[in-house]
């Protein structure tokens, strides 16, 4: 399906001059425990800087479908798996706005789909296989590095693949990444020897109010291994950057439109100067 980007880019709030058309098409990707259910949007014509973007506990859905489709307008081949493909096909939530995380049953729906990809070394493999089938298409400039973002519970799997194939990531992104400051020895942040990208966090309020020391520990870890990385907290709550996130326990909003913007301004930058 043919997008028309400048409709994207006015209806997501972009503020880009210079936007692309894309093509939007939902393919299967082979990995090693199975097929992955995934979508693939690129510019219509040429070949461009490879991204996997790693959805949210809530899945592959349409807006993640038109976060994918927007860093493709920008100009380059966006690939948007669904994580939770060893469970069922994406869209596993109809509706994530009304996910109560108060209600058991809703956790428990959360944690069933979680759970097989954080089983240890099925992130690894699942990153790999998606980076080599980028790799495979001639919509995907392999000469240039590849970029990768994350939400929510994406954003460590960001860290883990730029640590799993760092001779082809060039950049990470995580926004409102949990879990990326743990007491385990298998801690996202302990792997930033491993990793050659240059790295941006974006950290919610709630989550640094939560656990201030872990931005500090992730600054410290990358700083010692000598990995580029920004790390900043924002005003928003966990969620921020998502429009159809579930209300606040007060009913205000999670979606943030002017931090979210801030937050798509500084993956743009992030791209443009990594990925070139």
């Amino acid at each position: 399906a043919l997008s028309l980007a400048a409709g994207l880019a006015a209806a997501s709030g972009s503020a880009s001059a210079e936007t692309m058309s894309v093509v939007e098409t939902d393919v299967s990707i082979k990995t090693p425990d199975g097929t992955c259910d995934a979508v693939f949007i690129h510019p219509t014509t040429g070949a461009h800087a490879g991204v996997l973007v790693w959805p949210d506990a809530f899945g592959l859905r349409p807006s993640m479908r038109d976060i994918g489709k927007r860093i493709a307008a920008e100009g380059y081949s966006v690939l948007v798996p669904n994580p939770f493909y060893r469970v069922a096909k994406a869209p596993v939530f109809d509706d994530p706005s009304s996910f109560n995380f108060a209600n058991q049953d809703d956790r428990a729906k959360l944690q069933r789909f979680m759970g097989p990809l954080n089983e240890p070394g099925n992130a690894e493999k699942d990153a790999a296989a998606y980076i080599a089938w980028l790799d495979r298409q001639p919509q995907v400039d392999k000469r240039k590095k590849i970029g990768t973002q994350g939400y929510c519970m994406g954003g460590p799997l960001v860290v883990k693949t730029a640590a799993t194939v760092p001779g082809r990531v060039g950049a990470g992104a995580s926004f409102h990444g949990g879990g990326l400051v743990t007491d385990q020895p298998s801690s996202p942040h302990l792997l930033a020897p491993k990793i050659k990208a240059s790295m941006y966090f974006g950290i919610a309020a709630n989550d640094d109010m939560r656990q201030p020391d872990a931005k500090d520990k992730l600054r410290e870890a990358f700083a010692a291994a000598h990995v580029p990385c920004e790390i900043e907290v924002y005003k928003s709550n966990h969620g921020w950057c998502v429009p159809d996130m579930p209300n606040n326990p007060d009913g205000t909003p999670i979606y943030n439109k002017p931090d979210a913007e801030r937050a798509w301004a500084k993956l743009e930058a992030l791209y443009k100067k990594a990925l070139a």
